[in-house]
């Protein structure tokens, strides 16, 4: 039976508001847009640090130009003191070995688990270090990704690491219409591909 992973996250959300107190929550950030719906959701109930660990994006124009965003975001008075960023390194290299020979796989398939897997572990990791209580990945909220994969993969990092994955469905309750009302208010830069090169080759092709 598949999991309506939304009511699961809305269940440990419910728990942690019995115990009285904010846990740490490190959210793997793809871009502001998307993130700005989930900070809007979580908010109340975690204190943030958002991780904007993206090696997959390219050119390194546009990986900036998506970071500056977070700025736009963060001056947003909801979430000027409840969200801070933790710097992720750009490693466009960890990107190409994660997906070495899946170059010419079709847009959200095998080249894009492994990009998922580098991206979700990485995050993990970082929690980790910096003793966070959970971690997450804005990554629900498009309704171009698979929630199914990626909660699974964020489970295996939970393994992996010993922190606790926070699942979630963000696209449920209207989670990816918000995130562009939301971009619209603020003024957000809203990219038109997911960020790889591979995926402008996949874009363009289907224009064609």
């Amino acid at each position: 039976m598949k999991k309506n992973y939304q009511l699961i996250m809305d269940s440990v959300i419910c728990e942690i508001e019995k115990g009285g107190k904010k846990p740490t929550l490190l959210l793997q950030c793809c871009c502001a847009p998307c993130s700005s719906a989930v900070l809007e959701r979580l908010s109340a109930h975690f204190i943030l640090k958002l991780y904007y660990y993206n090696p997959n994006i390219y050119p390194a124009a546009e990986y900036e130009k998506r970071k500056e965003q977070f700025d736009k975001l963060l001056n947003f008075p909801a979430f000027s003191n409840n969200a801070e960023m933790i710097p992720a390194p750009y490693e466009p290299e960890k990107f190409d070995e994660a997906v070495k020979g899946l170059e010419s796989e079709k847009e959200g398939g095998a080249r894009c688990e492994k990009c998922f897997i580098l991206r979700l572990f990485e995050t993990a990791k970082k929690a980790k270090e910096i003793g966070a209580d959970y971690f997450a990945t804005t990554l629900t909220v498009s309704p171009h990704k698979n929630a199914e994969l990626l909660n699974r993969i964020g489970l295996q990092a939970q393994e992996e690491y010993g922190v606790k994955f926070l699942v979630s469905d963000f696209k449920k309750k209207e989670g990816y219409k918000r995130s562009t009302e939301l971009s619209n208010e603020l003024g957000l830069y809203r990219q038109n591909y997911c960020g790889c090169k591979y995926s402008i080759w996949y874009k363009d092709k289907e224009e064609d």
